[in-house]
């Protein structure tokens, strides 16, 4: 049985400006990561998100659910895709945490590192281009990935 991801990057571009308990300082859909052709290799669903965790990685973000201030566009997208009852592993990650991660890290085994997976050589390099473009016009801590799994 195959697993299926979807999810899309979110932005709130005004924190930065107007500080984020400002009412204009919403998150955004920005962009649906079925245009960026991230690919379904489990290797790195593993070591980002901890589904089909096989390999022994220590995920990045794993399990924290839908955002609570999620958008309205992502919110749309999760319920006309499978919803709360059809999706499992639903998680996100701000750029900034993608930025700090280890990417040198490996798998339980010592043979595969996060950036091998899952790094800029991958189909997750226009998922991160998209994430440190809209991250250095906003700040990293206003830009964020959300991802579930069917």
């Amino acid at each position: 049985m195959s697993t299926e991801l979807s999810g899309m990057i979110e932005c709130r571009p005004l924190a930065r400006i107007w500080g984020e308990d400002d009412e204009d300082a919403v998150w955004h859909s920005a962009i649906d990561l079925f245009l960026l052709n991230t690919g379904n290799a489990y290797d790195a669903l593993a070591c980002l998100f901890g589904v089909r965790n096989s390999f022994g990685f220590r995920p990045l973000a794993a399990d924290r659910g839908l955002p609570e201030d999620a958008s309205d566009g992502l919110r749309d997208s999760f319920r006309a895709w499978e919803g709360p009852d059809g999706a499992y592993g639903t998680t996100w990650i701000s750029w900034a945490e993608l930025s700090a991660a280890d990417w040198e890290e490996t798998d339980a085994s010592g043979r595969r590192s996060r950036s091998a997976v899952a790094g800029a050589g991958t189909h997750w390099a226009p998922v991160w281009d998209v994430m440190r473009t809209l991250g250095a016009l906003h700040g990293p801590e206003h830009v964020r990935l959300v991802v579930w799994f069917a």
